[in-house]
């Protein structure tokens, strides 16, 4: 967690301060538990999340010492098995991007139950879906996607479900 800017702004230890403002690939675990509620609409919907800074929209994980807090935005990777969907959702209060690192992820943008364009991203592919508008992410490869996801605010509402997703009232408990 890093240490106040006051360390900074008073001639704190330098060293120190910079280390903190680091989170190391060695130091992040993948968890398979924070979006596990979500299995309830099958197993296809098993999927990691490996956090850097902030914890998105996935819950309350301020007990994690590694994470970077946020002071703006939040950014972790996701880890979809060969098979693996984020379920169509919407963020209503903020524009959220994908970045893919390894494999290809099918993106798709909807309007309804019956209207949506996917695309298909790959190595260093990107889009950038902007607040209100339904996404759904599907990994239909036969190898692991890891891919960056960053939302643009500190602590991000919790995602709506439409109607004609799997999701649609499934509980978080």
């Amino acid at each position: 967690m890093p240490l106040e800017t006051t360390e900074y702004d008073n001639g704190g230890d330098l060293g120190k301060y910079t280390d903190s403002l680091i989170a190391s690939k060695d130091s992040r675990e993948p968890d398979w538990g924070t979006l596990s509620f979500q299995e309830k609409a099958g197993p296809q919907y098993r999927r990691a999340q490996i956090r850097y800074v902030g914890s998105g929209a996935t819950g309350n994980h301020d007990d994690d010492q590694r994470i970077i807090p946020s002071g703006g935005f939040t950014f972790s990777n996701m880890l979809l098995p060969p098979g693996a969907e984020g379920p169509a959702h919407t963020h209503h209060d903020v524009e959220e991007a994908f970045f893919v690192l390894e494999g290809q992820v099918r993106v798709g943008i909807h309007r309804g139950p019956d209207e949506a364009e996917y695309r298909t991203l790959g190595y260093r592919d990107m889009i950038v879906v902007p607040a209100g508008v339904t996404r759904s992410l599907k990994n239909e490869g036969d190898t692991d996607a890891l891919f960056c996801v960053i939302i643009g605010t500190q602590k991000p509402q919790v995602p709506t479900y439409p109607e004609y997703s799997p999701l649609y009232g499934v509980t978080r408990d």
